[in-house]
């Protein structure tokens, strides 16, 4: 969904060991049971601010909005039960659900949403996602210049209908409203004051029961659902630190990731463990980042060479154990639009060695800082295996900087409204689909006015292609427009797009209905404890 951080999740993917700390697991633990797994302090859990899968993970569960998605990935109803499109595109009535409510037992109306969108679009709120997932609603981006008191194209029709209008057609217009920021929120509840999000009144299949920062959340099953109630009791995720393998076998958690360590042993069918192996595609693609209004990234021949300069396939191999797909495009296999022919930037230190020659840098080049999001007190091997190739092929010395996550989200964010820029220079970073489009990729990332565009990349000709693809209805034409403008990005140096994931877990056989979803999904309703 999001954005994410590899200094952040591959303690989980890959290396081995996880957050957790040694408490009893799953099992029994009621009608449904308790499903005891792995997770991290969330660095919000307003759906209006959320931007990372940190958060997502629990927003998805205890929010909702008019639709979802469903385990195929398809875009279905949720608290709205049916909508209409005007003949134009532009227009979209929706019917909320008859009994909808809130954790509190206040009932849903199209005035919550009124409220929650333009809550959203508040400057005050200082939502860096509401333009990305809300703008193309009329009066939304007025309201965030502070020019309008609401957003005109939200309109109550009456408590169960809502109406929203659009600048223009918008093809994937449903599938960005399964994104938190148009998720609904409890007026009340999020004025009781800032710590709101300790214990939110939301819609989801999940209440929140519990936070214990640092130690642990606990998610209680929501019984007056608007749907059918989850089959779960309850959500337990552990927070502190612990062995995640280890766990497993003693039987304290029910899901763990296997990293690298211990890959080869649970890869054997020999290994009992093996039956309880699941391995899983993810639309995402881990990358490293230029900021093009900082020096010497403005060139796109110093960001060509950089990228001619690492040897992805052999980091893939030799550090990852093939445990991922090396990445030549910015959309991942798997996801519509996806073009298996894309030519990438491929590992050549020689043409990397001209590249920069040719720059207006030459051999005179700035210092060179590349940031990571990062709490840990060591440097993880994908980015050292980068800083030393820049070293071995481009002659070049690159310091490493760690930052906490937390601040590594906000100091990342471009707003020029505010005149706020991207503090970092280069940076390694992923983006996981929020919805199955290729527009969260190519258009959410790239075009030029997009505020989600953290390393400022712009061409003029890949904004006119993404522009014709947001009205384009033909789909096939539509993705021909973004893998285009994607080529081009590519050939600018725009990223060095390094490898696509794959999730690789133990899941206890009690465990019932568990889906290692591609991206992320409000999926523990399905889930039971045997």
């Amino acid at each position: 969904m999001k954005r994410f951080g590899w200094a952040l999740i591959a303690l989980l993917l890959v290396v081995g060991t996880a957050c957790g700390a040694a408490t009893p697991g799953g099992g029994a633990g009621g009608e449904g049971g308790t499903l005891t797994i792995f997770g991290d302090d969330p660095p919000t859990l307003d759906p209006a601010l959320m931007s990372d899968t940190t958060s997502a993970v629990y927003v998805v569960e205890l929010f909702s909005g008019l639709v979802t998605l469903n385990r195929q990935l398809q875009i279905v109803p949720d608290l709205a039960e049916s909508w209409q499109i005007s003949a134009d595109g532009k227009s979209y009535t929706f019917k909320l659900r008859k009994g909808a409510m809130f954790h509190s037992g206040k009932e849903v109306t199209a005035n919550d949403f009124k409220y929650s969108f333009e809550r959203a679009a508040d400057p005050k709120t200082n939502s860096h996602t509401s333009d990305t997932y809300l703008g193309d609603i009329k009066g939304v981006k007025e309201k965030l210049e502070g020019k309008a008191k609401e957003v005109s194209g939200v309109k109550v029709v009456d408590d169960s209908t809502l109406q929203i209008d659009l600048d223009a057609p918008r093809f994937y217009f449903l599938a960005k409203m399964t994104y938190p920021t148009s998720f609904v929120v409890d007026k009340e509840n999020v004025e009781s004051g800032r710590s709101w999000t300790d214990k939110p009144n939301g819609t989801g299949p999940f209440k929140m029961k519990e936070w214990k920062k640092g130690e642990q959340i606990l998610l209680e099953r929501n019984a007056s659902f608007y749907m059918e109630p989850a089959k779960l009791n309850q959500v337990k995720f552990l927070l502190a630190g612990g062995s995640a393998m280890t766990m497993y076998e003693n039987n304290e958690v029910d899901v763990s990731p296997v990293g690298i360590n211990d890959i080869e042993r649970i890869q054997d069918t020999s290994n009992p463990l093996n039956r309880e192996f699941v391995v899983a595609n993810t639309l995402d693609t881990w990358y490293v980042g230029f900021n093009v209004e900082v020096p010497p990234f403005d060139d796109p021949k110093v960001r060509q060479a950089f990228n001619h300069a690492v040897d992805k396939s052999k980091i893939v191999k030799v550090v990852l154990k093939d445990l991922f797909q090396p990445a030549k495009g910015v959309i991942p296999p798997g996801m519509p639009g996806y073009n298996p022919s894309v030519k990438g930037l491929d590992f050549d230190p020689n043409k990397a060695k001209q590249l920069l020659k040719e720059s207006k840098y030459g051999d005179n080049l700035p210092p060179i800082t590349f940031t990571i999001p990062s709490s840990s007190t060591t440097v993880d091997p994908v980015t050292e295996a980068i800083v030393e190739q820049w070293k071995t092929n481009l002659g070049i010395t690159v310091k490493i900087q760690q930052v906490e996550w937390a601040t590594f989200l906000v100091d990342i964010k471009r707003d020029p409204l505010k005149s706020k820029k991207n503090k970092y220079q280069v940076y390694e970073l992923g983006w996981s689909a929020d919805y199955p489009d290729p527009q969260d990729f190519v258009d959410i990332l790239f075009h030029s006015k997009s505020l989600d565009n953290n390393g400022a990349y712009s061409n003029p000709k890949v904004d006119e292609l993404l522009d014709k693809a947001r009205s384009e209805s033909a789909s096939e034409q539509r993705f021909r427009l973004y893998q285009e403008a994607e080529q081009i990005i590519v050939n600018d140096g725009g990223w060095v797009p390094l490898y696509h994931g794959k999730t690789y877990r133990l899941v206890k056989p009690k465990i019932k209905d568990y889906l290692s979803a591609p991206m992320i999904i409000p999926q523990f309703k399905y889930i039971s404890v045997q």
